[in-house]
């Protein structure tokens, strides 16, 4: 070997070294960077410089199959929150069984009331109480209705922000698409691009699950989990109207309330033919669209219930067949086509309330009668304390099919709402662990800092060992210049 290849060999190993410590520093400084893949540097011998090196590239690594896995975890893992938090939020609105202001608290001690109340009829004190735990049974049931409402709301307002999120990333992807081929076109690094691209898709992920298809030029595609095609050359646009504050009675079948739509075409969210399947945005459509209707179908049903009990006939004499009875639909009698929203209207008899300018005798003398009567008569007390313990049928609830007592109905609305919190928190607590699980997995392929420092002390060696034989080669010419 002359010197002028010794020279050459030392040089192109100082490159090697050079572009290699580069590489390695990046992998450490972006080890915990979302997005970031693991380089390495690609090696060859140079058939110029004898048996010289020269760099062929930078290899970014990725294992396609285990990022998948990794983001289905990731995707599921925001769909059992958001549904688990609904549960959680419902559960809190109607209490638990040691809430002292839960529905069946309130319901108890309404019973209580008029239990008290029978025993001294003649009492005006113990008929306000009676008027007053009336009156806070069915605003328990207004509160529970309206901070469903809030929540079936902020569903509605979350979609538009995750539709607004999911049209700007799906451009933002198209746009580098486009870029990437145009950078390695002209000799430039494209791993910067790709992590950005891949970060960008994992935004998408946690909202619409993708899976991505690998095309030519380094460009990908995107389609959703039920098919639905995201980005094939140019990005889907979805739309969607924001209603705001939502009402019981709203739905997406009697066009109060909007759909998803791509390219102007709806997009089924639900049902065994759903377009789109987990994620963020499929939660709160199914928050807003299925369970705040069935929690409101519950509220409803023990409202009903209430209001038809005191409606029975004969139990109060002195009440027309079109009057309405203890309880009432914002003041009207129970009116069968008018069920959604229940809960959120029904009141306590003004009549019978003395805040509202009513007299609380009449739970004594019957809701229809003129003068006190016999302040020691508690038969018509007794009469509304015992249609509470009566077995009946309940419409329009998922508690069961047999007669239920009232107690029995509101335990049951609790009793629904804690399981399936449970149930909820019980999955959301699988997703997490599944997530914690493939984040392990993808670190332990990911950047391992203790390796990539040995590789540092090795490259430092090889750029020591190559600037010494430069050291040698010039003093070789020294040398021989002096002679």
């Amino acid at each position: 070997m002359n010197m002028s290849t010794a020279l050459n060999n030392a040089l192109g190993g100082l490159g090697a070294a050079s572009r290699g410590a580069a590489v390695v520093s990046g992998n450490i400084a972006n080890a915990l960077t979302p997005g970031y893949a693991r380089r390495s540097l690609e090696l060859a011998t140079s058939p110029v410089a004898g048996n010289g090196v020269r760099v062929v590239g930078v290899t970014r690594h990725q294992d396609p199959v285990l990022l998948a896995n990794r983001r289905a975890t990731d995707a599921d893992m925001v769909n059992r929150s958001a549904i688990s938090d609904f549960h959680a939020g419902f559960e809190k609105l109607v209490g638990s069984a040691t809430d002292p202001t839960s529905i069946a608290a309130r319901l108890a001690d309404f019973e209580s009331s008029l239990i008290t109340a029978a025993s001294l009829p003649d009492s005006a004190q113990r008929l306000d109480q009676v008027a007053r735990a009336g009156r806070d049974l069915a605003a328990g049931l207004n509160a529970a209705s309206e901070g469903l409402r809030q929540i079936r709301s902020d569903a509605d307002r979350t979609i538009g922000a995750h539709v607004d999120k999911l049209n700007e990333t799906l451009s933002d992807i198209e746009a580098l698409n486009a870029r990437i081929p145009a950078v390695r076109n002209s000799g430039g690094d494209i791993g910067a691009l790709l992590d950005q691209r891949q970060a960008l898709i994992d935004q998408i992920n946690e909202l619409v699950p993708v899976n991505v298809v690998a095309r030519d030029n380094d460009r990908v595609s995107l389609y959703a989990d039920g098919g639905l095609i995201l980005l094939e050359g140019s990005a889907v646009e979805f739309t969607f109207s924001t209603t705001g504050e939502t009402m019981p009675h709203m739905t997406v079948g009697n066009g109060l309330l909007s759909g998803l739509e791509a390219n102007g075409q709806p997009v089924r969210v639900s049902g065994d033919y759903a377009q789109i399947r987990g994620g963020a945005l499929v939660a709160q459509f199914e928050i807003r669209d299925d369970l705040t209707v069935e929690a409101q179908s519950d509220l409803d049903a023990v409202a009903r219930d209430l209001i038809e009990r005191f409606e029975t006939p004969g139990i109060d004499p002195t009440v027309a067949a079109t009057d309405p009875g203890l309880f009432t639909d914002g003041g009207n009698r129970f009116d069968v086509t008018a069920i959604t929203g229940l809960a959120s209207r029904i009141a306590l008899n003004a009549v019978v309330d003395p805040d509202a300018g009513g007299d609380s005798w009449k739970l004594r003398t019957g809701l229809g009668s003129l003068v006190p009567g016999d302040p020691g008569d508690a038969s018509q007390i007794q009469a509304f304390g015992a249609i509470l313990d009566t077995a009946r049928p309940l419409v329009g609830a998922s508690f069961g099919t047999g007669n239920m007592r009232a107690s029995e109905i509101t335990e049951a609305l609790l009793s629904k709402a804690g399981a399936n919190a449970h149930d909820a928190e019980q999955r959301k607590s699988f997703a997490a662990s599944a997530q914690l699980e493939m984040e392990k997995i993808v670190a332990e392929q990911g950047v391992d800092t203790d390796q990539e420092l040995q590789r540092m002390m090795q490259i430092e060696q090889a750029y020591a060992a190559n600037a010494r034989i430069m050291s040698v080669v010039d003093e070789l010419m020294d040398t021989l210049l002096r002679i």
